[in-house]
Order: C-alpha cells, then sequence, then structure tokens
C-alpha cells in the first residue's frame, strides 16, 4: 500500500512539473518575424492595445502582450501602431501601353509602385476590365504583381476602354460575364456598371443579373448622368456598392440636400444595407458633401481612393491621406482603421483579409501618427485643417517586408 501511494505521488509530481514548463515550451516556438511593441489595432478581433505579432509561413501565427525572441528576425515598433493591411476597393490597376486609356493603358498605375508606401496590400481594380479583357488584365497585370489584386468585373466587356465602346449593349453580355466570374470565383469580387450615357436601363440591369447569378455584390460608380441616384439606389440589393459618395457634380443629384441633410432616401438605402464606398478621386470627394454627413453620423463603408494616374497627384494622394482626412473631420484613428481593413474585407467577400486571426495571411500596415498642422484638400481645391497625419513605416505582405521607410527592419551598421 506504502509503495502504491508513493507511486502515485510520483507520477503527481512529475504531472506538475510538465505542466509547470509545458507553458514555456509553447512559448519558445520558433518565428520567422516578429514585431515587438506596437499598438495594435484590430477591429475584428476587439485589439486596441500594445501587442507583439509573430508571423512565420506568411500566416499570422500569434498575437499577444509578449512574444519569446526566438525568431529570425525580430523587429522593434515601439511608439508605432501596427494595423491589418490596408485595403483600397477602388483602383484603376489595368496598366499599359494605350495612350489615353485605362483598360490596358497608361491613365491606370502599376499598383506595386504606390500601393505598399501607404500600408495598402490589397486592391480592387473597379472595372477597368471586362469579361473579354480580364483574361489580359490578370496575364499583364496581376500575375506579375506582389500587391494582393482582386477585380470587379465591368458589365462592358472590353472594360474602360472610351465611350464609344462602353455604350455598346451588345457587349453587355450576361451569360460572358458570370462564366468569367465563375472561371475567376476568389478574384473577381463582383460586377461593376459605370460609364454609361444612356437612358435605357439594360446595362445596369444586365449588370444585376450577372451579380445575382454569381453571387457577387454590384459595385455602382458615377457617370450613370441619365439615371437619377435615387433610382439607382432603389435598384442595388443588401451588400451592393455605390461610389463617389460625397462628389457634387452635374452628372449625378449629391447625397447631401439643399437643407444641409442627407437625404431621406440615401439614408433609407443604408439602413436596408447598400454600402457606401468613397471613391475620392481626382472629382469626387467635396467637403460641402463629406463634412455635414460626417456631423450626421453618415460615414463611408469603406475608403476607396479611386487611384488612377490623376488622383494620386490631386487632392486624394494616397490612403494614408485619405484616412487623416477623415480623422481631421472628427473620425478616430479606430474608426478610420475599421474602415480600412475589416469593413471592406468582408464587404468584398474575403474575412480571411482586414484582420490579424492566427492563421490568416501576414499582411500588416505598422505607422506612426505625426502630430503638427496639416492641411487636406478636397476636389474642389477647399482646404481644412488636422492635426494628426498618419505616416506608413512598414509594409508586410504576406509575411515578408515590402516598404520600410526607415529602415526598421535592415541590418544595423555602425559609422
Amino acid at each position: 500500500m506504502e509503495k502504491m501511494v508513493f507511486h502515485k505521488r510520483f507520477l503527481a509530481g512529475i504531472w506538475l512539473a510538465l505542466a509547470a514548463v509545458m507553458p514555456q515550451s509553447a512559448e519558445a516556438q520558433y518565428y520567422e518575424l516578429v514585431i515587438k511593441g506596437a499598438h495594435v489595432i484590430d477591429p475584428a478581433n476587439s485589439l486596441n492595445k500594445i501587442m507583439d505579432v509573430a508571423i512565420t509561413g506568411g500566416k499570422i501565427a500569434k498575437v499577444a502582450p509578449v512574444i519569446s525572441d526566438n525568431a529570425a528576425q525580430i523587429i522593434e515598433a515601439n511608439g508605432l501602431y501596427l494595423t491589418p493591411g490596408f485595403i483600397d476597393p477602388h483602383t484603376h490597376v489595368f496598366v499599359g501601353p494605350e495612350a489615353g486609356l485605362f483598360a490596358n493603358g497608361v491613365n491606370s498605375v502599376s499598383p506595386d509602385d504606390f500601393t505598399f508606401r501607404s500600408g495598402v496590400t490589397t486592391v480592387v481594380d473597379a472595372g477597368t476590365s471586362g469579361w473579354r479583357s480580364f483574361p489580359l488584365f490578370k496575364k499583364q497585370v496581376i500575375d506579375q504583381s506582389k500587391t494582393r489584386i482582386l477585380a470587379f468585373l465591368n458589365i462592358a466587356g472590353g472594360g474602360m476602354t472610351g465611350a464609344a465602346h462602353e455604350q455598346d449593349l451588345k457587349d453587355m453580355n450576361v451569360d460572358s460575364a458570370v462564366a468569367t466570374i465563375r472561371r475567376y470565383p476568389e478574384i473577381i469580387a463582383g460586377v461593376k456598371i459605370g460609364h454609361y450615357n444612356g437612358n435605357e436601363w439594360t446595362p445596369f440591369n444586365n449588370a444585376l443579373k450577372v451579380a445575382e447569378k454569381a453571387g457577387k455584390p454590384l459595385f455602382v460608380e458615377c457617370h450613370l448622368p441619365e439615371y437619377s441616384l435615387e433610382d439607382q439606389l432603389a435598384k442595388m440589393r443588401p451588400g451592393d456598392m455605390i461610389t463617389h459618395t460625397f462628389e457634387n457634380i452635374k452628372e449625378r443629384m449629391p447625397i447631401v440636400g439643399e437643407d444641409g441633410q442627407v437625404r431621406p432616401f440615401v439614408l433609407a438605402a443604408r439602413k436596408r444595407g447598400v454600402l457606401f464606398d468613397l471613391g475620392h478621386g481626382g472629382a469626387g470627394f467635396w467637403f460641402d458633401q463629406a463634412v455635414p454627413a460626417v456631423n450626421q453620423g453618415f460615414y463611408p463603408n469603406s475608403f476607396g481612393t479611386d487611384l488612377h494616374r490623376f488622383s494620386m497627384n490631386s487632392a486624394m494622394k494616397d490612403m494614408g491621406n485619405v484616412m487623416s482626412k477623415f480623422m481631421a473631420m472628427g473620425l478616430t484613428l479606430k474608426q478610420v482603421v475599421g474602415i480600412a481593413t475589416w469593413n471592406v474585407a468582408r464587404a468584398i467577400g474575403h474575412p480571411e483579409l482586414g484582420n490579424l486571426k492566427e492563421g490568416n495571411p501576414a499582411d500588416i500596415a505598422v505607422f506612426r501618427v505625426r502630430e503638427g498642422y496639416f492641411g487636406f484638400m478636397d476636389s474642389a481645391g477647399n482646404r481644412i485643417s488636422g492635426s494628426r497625419k498618419l505616416e506608413v513605416e512598414l509594409t508586410v505582405r504576406q509575411g515578408k517586408v515590402v516598404w520600410d521607410l526607415n529602415g526598421m527592419a535592415a541590418k544595423k551598421k555602425g559609422l
């Protein structure tokens, strides 16, 4: 009996000893990269505090208050913010040799040249290609880029190839568009309608049919001068997106009425689940719309920059500038991060993006918030001031550092 009791006590002691060392063994896991000491903001996972982030195999391996230094590379990020990589749902990146065009043209921009420096790791091309031209876009740009590129497929078969082609109803083939989406379901995020000057609803209705058959959202751009804003919104379904939310130009009624209030039918559409994308662009953002709307709690669901050759050199500039602009209008840092990450990830049907959940792609933005006096412009040449501005220090795409403003990830060398 005494031997049995001794034996049980001996085994219990071994178990307690093993239990004591097990957490240390788990903590000793080896990581390829650990970013330490940054203030992590991840709205999808309710994180808003100083944390360490570990990466292995291009995936998020762990997010915790303290992670072991057992890593191939350690980046100290004290005093900086770390968030999921930003997602831009409105860009034009089907760059190519055609003069004066967006589809395979010089009016689009090469994404890697402009995304990473502003913390953007994923873009969605807004209908620059259609079912006829998408294979070339994929081969020529998507497959050649480090930036993750998704696409809204234009209902016009050739995409944005100029006014004459974009008015051709015969090229807006529902079956061909659906077949293209089904061939590339992980890349094509939805269907785009825009740039149509006629008054018949065939293009819009065909785009809706494609979206319904493919199980994807509809993305509605402006440049539909014969369709009223109210009629467009009435046709849209929950989860569909309309862009250029805060524009104030003749081709479309603005969302804010002459009384300074967001129009009731706009509020009703949002309540139904229609999503409003920023779509800043070169002419799509006006303070006389944005400021009163924001003051009434009407925020964009996503920060589509409408990145192209002209917008990046005008009031838009880049994603960081857009986010800072909305902070100057009263949104918090946490709010703009949520809009630039988790909001848009869900809208485009990619919940594995826009958050730092373990096992998801390690797409990360690390930035500082500069304090000072900064000016922000709209498309009409008006200016407001703000005291905070985002400056991206480091961008990680699938676990690899792709932008490093001040050499945070570089080897130190004494002089």
